[in-house]
């Protein structure tokens, strides 16, 4: 039967790291980050201490000790997670409030809520209904992401290692031979060697009844790509299993901007397909698994549509469901704030409950050179100031998980490193620049963060582990509907306001899900105009022009959308028909921009 409604998705490298040995128990999927190996090998070595199981340290003289690694921790989680499962179901008298909690928070609509209501309606007697709650209980699924840009080649002794070590590789076959029964969410955008690699793992392929041991989740931004992806993995037998939907900019951690594709008119589109997608792609799995000689699955696989990014309230939770027939909705950000779920030091806890719109900011701090969200003040930043002020810009770069550049070196290093801020800075320098334009580079070198350690740092604080090696610096990466929640809550109570029983926002201003989203992509293509001459790149002026049209298209969709809805939002519509006209002037006033820009291009004359 369906639990709930909702999944926590990854966030950053250490938030979620071990969320599903604390909400699994309750039906809850959630997401782990495989990102950092080191930080998994010391929780791995705390929870066997806590558990009192044996711990043998795998260092990175052991072959294949990232694999290795990543392995023997969802082995331990898991196992665990199982284990408190099995206790939970076998709750004795004493500790029946738990089972009682566990049914409390499902969805009022949830039919096993209301199989276990009709049970209990009178008294509640425990031996009675263990049978049941054995059949009927089950736990939420423990998840794992993978981000395709995460893959950096790995050396020993000198020697560049094969394609199969590199760390999202090294990474999937951690998961891949694992004994958890769960999905890998593929996050970053597509990669040709990284999903081919796949087919060397039986567990990723269904068997005669459909059932798929290790099932694919694929993290995408518009239909096209779920079906150019979809279509790949099936030529080689592999069925994605969910694609998970998420907004371009309105979310937290590193933001993809489609090119002005907006949230509503993307969840249309899958509404509208998703029959022809199962179809498409399941045909052609068949062709390709009776190629390769595999089992086949009697019946047509499942296929489930999610979304996340910037969903707040439960009205607007419950409208993605019931108009755009999504099976479930991320939670992400609001989460941070609730600490039996997720890591997060005290220090970060308070700045994030007190976080103003204006603190919560899409930054360029990311060596990968993607937009990142992030917030103003976060103790990384400070530490990463302090140094440069010193004359010390730039990370000591303790794990290189983002080392992506080949500017100056052979080997490929990572932009927020002291080694390549020095290079970089020499190089500026020799440019003789204006004061301006110096400082204005400079800032821009020192302005990298090293966040594949900040990410995790907050786990150690938390769990008062060692951080020698990492130092304190804090980074988060909340999504803007960070500034909506302001209160640090219980597992409970958050959940309570996902269903709509409790309502954890004081604020009234906060704009709708999709209005808000439509703002920030507005203002994204504001900067980009600023910061661009399209005189100078036709490609640039094509870019920004489809950009700005399809934007149109997308405020066009909500106009009808809304103007048309009956009995949803409606002591909220006339504020959001506002917003959404005062968004359409500002995005006219930005396109008969761009068209004056394209009547002022000088006109070459080309003589004979």
């Amino acid at each position: 039967m369906k639990k709930h409604t909702f999944h926590i998705p990854v966030m950053g490298i250490g938030f979620t790291i071990d969320t599903p040995l604390k909400v699994s128990q309750y039906g809850i999927d959630s997401v782990i980050s495989l990102v950092d190996d080191m930080l998994l090998e010391k929780l791995r070595k705390m929870y066997s201490e806590k558990f009192e199981v044996p711990y043998h340290e795998i260092t990175e003289k052991f072959e294949d000790f990232r694999a290795k690694r990543i392995t023997s921790y969802l082995n331990l989680l898991n196992d665990q997670a199982e284990k408190k499962f099995e206790e939970f179901k076998n709750v004795t008298h004493e500790k029946s409030h738990e089972i009682k909690e566990y049914f409390r928070m499902l969805p009022d609509s949830s039919e096993m809520k209301k199989e276990f209501d009709a049970l209990t309606e009178k008294y509640f007697n425990l031996n009675e209904i263990k049978g049941w709650l054995k059949e009927n209980l089950s736990m939420g699924s423990f998840d794992v992401n993978i981000m395709t840009k995460i893959d950096k080649d790995n050396y020993a002794n000198g020697e560049k290692l094969p394609i199969e070590y590199n760390d999202a590789h090294a990474a999937l076959r951690g998961f891949a031979t694992s004994n958890l029964t769960s999905s890998v969410v593929i996050s970053a955008g597509m990669s040709p060697r990284l999903y081919s690699y796949m087919e060397q793992f039986d567990d990723f392929f269904p068997n005669e009844d459909g059932f798929i041991k290790k099932k694919i989740i694929l993290k995408v931004s518009d239909y096209r790509s779920a079906l150019v992806q979809g279509k790949f993995f099936a030529k080689k037998g592999l069925w994605v299993s969910e694609y998970r939907i998420e907004s371009g900019l309105n979310c937290g951690g590193h933001a993809f901007a489609t090119d002005g594709f907006l949230m509503g008119p993307i969840l249309s589109e899958f509404k509208e397909n998703r029959e022809d997608l199962t179809s498409t792609v399941y045909n052609m799995l068949v062709d390709s698994l009776n190629r390769k000689d595999r089992s086949v699955p009697t019946n047509k696989l499942p296929l489930k549509i999610t979304a996340q990014g910037g969903v707040g309230t439960a009205e607007e939770h419950d409208f993605l469901m019931d108009h755009y027939g999504i099976d479930s909705v991320g939670w992400g950000s609001p989460f941070l704030l609730v600490p039996e779920v997720t890591n997060v030091d005290d220090y970060t806890l308070n700045e994030l409950a007190e976080a103003t719109e204006e603190d919560l900011y899409l930054s360029n701090i990311s060596p990968l050179g993607v937009p990142f969200n992030s917030l103003r003040g976060n103790t990384k930043d400070i530490e990463k100031l302090s140094l440069a002020e010193q004359g010390k810009p730039g990370s000591a770069c303790p794990k290189r998980f983002l080392s992506s550049n080949t500017e100056f070196t052979d080997k490929k290093i990572c932009t927020a490193s002291r080694r390549y801020q020095r290079l970089k800075i020499k190089e500026l320098d020799s440019k003789e620049l204006s004061t301006e334009d110096h400082k204005s580079a400079y800032d821009k070198i020192i302005d990298k963060s090293c966040i594949c350690v900040g990410l995790g740092t907050s786990t150690l604080l938390k769990n008062k582990l060692d951080t020698k090696l990492e130092g304190e610096g804090v980074s988060v990466c909340p999504g803007p509907n960070m500034a909506y929640f302001s209160k640090i809550k219980s597992l409970k109570e958050m959940v309570d306001h996902i269903y709509g029983r409790s309502n954890v926002i004081t604020r009234t201003d906060r704009p709708n899900m999709f209005i808000k989203e439509l703002t920030i992509y507005i203002d994204y293509l504001k900067s980009k105009i600023d910061e661009s001459d399209i005189s100078e790149s036709p490609k640039n002026e094509k870019y920004l022009l489809t950009f700005a049209e399809n934007l149109k298209e997308g405020v066009n969709y909500y106009s009808r959308l809304f103007n048309e809805m009956k009995g949803k939002f409606e002591g909220t519509k006339s504020k959001i028909l506002s917003d959404l006209e005062s968004n359409k002037h500002t995005l006219q006033i930005l396109y008969m921009e761009l068209e004056n820009r394209r009547k002022l291009k000088p006109v070459v004359v080309q003589t004979v």
